[in-house]
């Protein structure tokens, strides 16, 4: 079984400068500063802040209320194709729509999409199930409303890192307790945690060596925010780990991670259990890059875009 093209192997010592030249950069801007908080709400709100500093909100993204719930959402002219429900990333712990204002309104003005960024709550002062309990209230509204206000009742959901395992759980919770997941198209996710009893890479057993913004400490500490006071055995309850939740009746996914990600076996898992339950696949396995590897310029990370654009516009059309 092959997880990348002979294409792809041949962009891999490119993928790899581009990583020896921006890891150092990305390390800076998110990752801990040498002996954080031993406390949790400390940490999380110190991590925030500097969070915060790389956002950059643009005009066309409306603050809108949703079922309670912040959302920026973006809007084409006219009625949109397809509604694409959008969650950051973040461990659960930080992160805010803003963060992804420019690749949200990207989607909106190609795809003809309107796009609803959730704000979902956090942890610690906000742990499982508060997250998903947000994501799920405005997926609702949506269901309900989204062809009168926005022109399509067609859902896409799609997210990165903790958006995608938010991504996941979302799509579940609709299959489980609206009996609606024939109402999405697909689901977009990227490197999501999706087993949150911390799988073998996610504790240091990688199938690539090299940098990662992510590291297992790091990981602890937010699996640890989300869900407080439950061992890994109880953090695998299907309810909570969508990689060991019943995946029968779900719609078209794609998945990507890199081969460098401490979630890599997250994504591997899921996508083989997704279809081995039945449902359409495309998995993109980024050789030699590491978590958020689409934010590394090179050829990889190109084939990633162009793979997810063919593939937006397929279920687009199809749904």
């Amino acid at each position: 079984m092959d997880l990348w093209t002979d294409e792809i192997d041949a962009m891999r010592e490119e993928a790899c400068r581009a990583v020896e030249a921006g890891g150092a950069a990305m390390v800076a801007q998110w990752a801990d500063r040498p002996n954080p908080s031993p406390d949790p709400l400390t940490r999380a709100r110190e991590t925030r802040e500097r969070f915060a500093e790389s956002y950059v909100t643009l005009p066309e993204g409306a603050e809108r209320t949703i079922a309670g719930v912040r959302c920026r959402v973006f809007v084409p002219e006219g009625p949109a194709a397809a509604v694409y429900l959008h969650f950051h990333g973040g461990g659960m712990f930080i992160g805010a729509p803003e963060m992804n204002d420019a690749d949200n309104l990207d989607l909106s003005r190609r795809f003809r999409l309107a796009v609803v960024s959730v704000d979902y709550r956090l942890a610690p002062e906000h742990p499982y199930p508060a997250g998903p309990d947000d994501g799920m209230a405005v997926a609702a509204w949506l269901l309900e409303h989204a062809a009168a206000e926005f022109g399509s009742d067609r859902l896409l959901i799609g997210g990165e890192s903790a958006g995608g395992y938010m991504g996941a759980a979302v799509t579940l919770r609709i299959r489980d307790e609206l009996h609606a997941a024939d109402r999405i198209a697909g689901v977009n996710m990227r490197y999501g945690v999706y087993d949150w009893g911390r799988s073998p890479s996610q504790r240091g057993m990688r199938a690539t060596d090299g940098f990662d913004m992510l590291e297992p400490l790091g990981i602890k500490f937010f699996c640890d925010c989300y869900l407080p006071g439950r061992s890994d055995d109880e953090r695998r309850d299907p309810a909570v780990s969508p990689a060991f939740a019943d995946l029968h009746g779900l719609p078209p996914a794609l998945m990507a991670v890199g081969s460098r990600d401490h979630l890599l076996d997250d994504t591997l898992l899921l996508a083989t259990r997704w279809r081995a339950a039945g449902n359409p696949v495309t998995l993109f396995v980024a050789p030699d890059l590491p978590h958020a590897f689409d934010r590394f310029p090179c050829g990889i990370a190109k084939a990633w875009s162009a793979q997810q654009d063919a593939w937006l516009a397929d279920v687009i059309a199809t749904s």
